[in-house]
């Protein structure tokens, strides 16, 4: 029988309703037994979990997994409700896999508990990531609030049955790449991570080298990003940025200015785990200057976090910003560095808010005309990653497939880094800012098994 999402396994499954046990599975009354009173609360992190999948060193930080920090990344303050711990009111809880105790399953980046749909929160004034920012909003765009993540986890997934799929479209002659998409596309970061460790256990076998030994070029780059945590994700794209051919400067600013406090320090634990040597050391083997500077003052993981944002505080941040750049001779690329790297989210929305205001000039233009080189373009990305975060990864992604040659591993970190955060909002501002969809530029600009899968992360045309 072909489950939905299972791509339809021949032969494999008996045909609906008559589902014969594997051996070792406890028995089941109609499929899986639904699970008493939800999850325990789970604080962040993987559970450990019966049944072979081992706890997952450097998953997620405590407070979700990408954009979990209010003020960024999922939109709404925060966490969607449901976020870890038990499902939302009037949510389901998830199925037990059969074999294992079923484990807390933090989201990522607030990954929805699937089952029926809550009902909606009253409308709230809520400003730009759901944070409410006192009288003069910052020129921040609404956003909806909710879960905006175009990838949700997939009812009921069993990783038994998945690697069972996966083994199946690589076993024999040619590769069914088809099933790997139908599969790996429609299960979240977390239903995705535990496959490696349960085809370990099943076959025997590594899965990331199996699918290597099967894969080609950018499909195949696609599939094994997928197939990492968000953190350990980030922590091989930034090693890549700095240890590849050139520096790829925009990377370490895209990854370093957008993930919040806890992830940023994950990251860098990962990072000396895997590598043997810190981030910012590696950061300052391979830059200089004041771009050194920016971008080790952003990998301290240290920016205030709090919501609320004092307007008497922000004007006085524009004028020391002013005061720095257009007002005298030269440039204080510190007070600027000062300023950008420790001052809250919504707090700079303010204060570029109250900068505008005070100079009639946009601060990315004063910067362009104070600035050259990588800290221009570092601290332009900055400001606009904090102003509006889908619009930097739209244009991010637009540059990405713009002119001879596709960057396909900016393409690919952010399609796989932003699909279970924030790409509907990417989506919208892609539209907005290009006149078409997301879906229509992916389509034109890649192909074959590569190209499916980047729009099953992107989740529809708009």
């Amino acid at each position: 029988m072909s489950y939905p999402g299972y791509p339809p396994a021949g032969g494999s499954y008996p045909p609906a309703g008559q589902y014969q046990q594997a051996p070792g599975y406890p028995p089941q009354a109609g499929g899986y037994p639904a699970q008493a009173g939800g999850y325990p609360p789970q604080a962040g992190g993987y559970p450990s979990q019966a049944g072979g999948y081992p706890a997952q060193a450097g998953g997620y930080p405590a407070g979700g997994g990408w954009g979990g920090q209010p003020g960024f990344g999922a939109p709404g303050g925060g966490m969607p409700q449901g976020y870890p711990g038990a499902p939302a009111p009037g949510q389901q809880p998830m199925p037990a896999f059969p074999g294992a105790p079923n484990p807390s399953m933090p989201g990522y980046g607030g990954g929805v508990p699937t089952g029926p749909t809550p009902p909606a929160a009253p409308a709230v004034n809520v400003r730009h990531w759901g944070v409410p920012t006192g009288p003069t909003p910052p020129a921040a765009p609404a956003v909806n609030k909710g879960y905006r993540g175009t990838i949700k986890d997939f009812p009921g997934a069993d990783p038994l049955r998945d690697v069972e799929v996966l083994r199946k479209a690589m076993k024999g002659f040619g590769t069914d790449e088809n099933a790997i998409i139908e599969l790996l596309g429609s299960r979240s970061n977390k239903q995705r991570v535990p496959l490696k460790a349960a085809y370990k256990t099943t076959y025997g076998k590594d899965l990331v080298s199996d699918l290597k030994s099967e894969l080609r070029g950018n499909f195949e780059d696609l599939v094994l990003a997928m197939l990492k945590t968000p953190t350990h994700f980030d922590a091989s794209e930034l090693r890549e940025a700095i240890s590849g051919a050139g520096t790829d400067e925009a990377c370490l600013i895209e990854i370093l200015s957008s993930r919040s406090n806890a992830e940023i320090q994950e990251i860098t634990k990962i990072y000396k785990a895997e590598y043997g040597k810190s981030l910012e050391d590696a950061i300052s083997g391979d830059t200089s200057g004041h771009f050194r500077r920016l971008l080790v003052s952003l990998s301290q993981g240290n920016r205030d976090e709090r919501a609320t944002v004092d307007i008497s505080m922000a004007k006085q941040d524009a004028q020391k910003l002013y005061a720095a750049g257009e007002k005298k001779v030269g440039t204080d690329e510190s007070q600027f560095n000062a300023i950008l790297c420790a001052r809250s989210k919504p707090h700079l929305r303010q204060v570029f808010h109250e900068y505008q205001q005070m100079c009639g000039k946009d601060i990315e233009k004063s910067i362009c005309g104070e600035m050259s080189g990588n800290v221009e373009s570092g601290m332009v990305a900055v400001v606009k990653c904090i102003k509006n975060t889908p619009a930097y990864f739209a244009e991010r992604l637009h540059k990405s497939m713009q002119g001879a040659g596709t960057k396909d591993r900016t393409l690919i970190r952010i399609m796989v880094s932003r699909s279970e955060v924030d790409m509907l909002d990417i989506r919208q501002e892609y539209l907005r800012l290009y006149g078409k969809s997301l879906y229509t530029a992916i389509s034109g600009d890649t192909s074959g098994d590569y190209k499916k899968l980047l729009l099953k992360l992107c989740g529809g045309s708009d």
